[in-house]
């Protein structure tokens, strides 16, 4: 994600402590090429994480991350729908809203069925 896309409070506490924020996006990057997953993997997998802990704003920059690394809407919402027996309906319910602010899609569909 290039810095102009960064939300403002994290530039501002970026700039207030670069160390830490140098160490913490080093640590992210090690971890994300640490294995064999791809990019747009990673960053689904992450995505359901960050619903899972009831982060907004995680889930914003995840679902923009994804959808970068070329993951489509309905991939966003299948990756969050599979978790619901994990993290339950109404987080994933959440969840779904906070993708539809990044895609600006109100509807939701995630059909697997080829």
């Amino acid at each position: 994600m290039e810095m102009k896309d960064l939300p403002g409070h994290y530039k501002e506490l970026r700039d207030e402590f670069p160390d830490f924020f140098q160490a913490l996006e080093g640590l992210g990057q090690k971890a994300r090429s640490a294995g064999p997953l791809d990019a747009k993997t990673v960053e689904l997998l992450q995505l359901a994480a960050a619903a899972a802990v009831r982060s907004e704003g995680a889930v914003h920059s995840h679902a923009r991350r994804a959808l970068a690394a070329g993951a489509t809407r309905e991939e966003l919402c299948h990756t969050l729908l599979a978790v619901t027996s994990t993290i339950g309906f109404p987080t994933v319910a959440a969840a779904l809203s906070w993708v539809r602010d990044v895609t600006g899609v109100r509807e939701v569909t995630a059909n697997t069925k080829k």
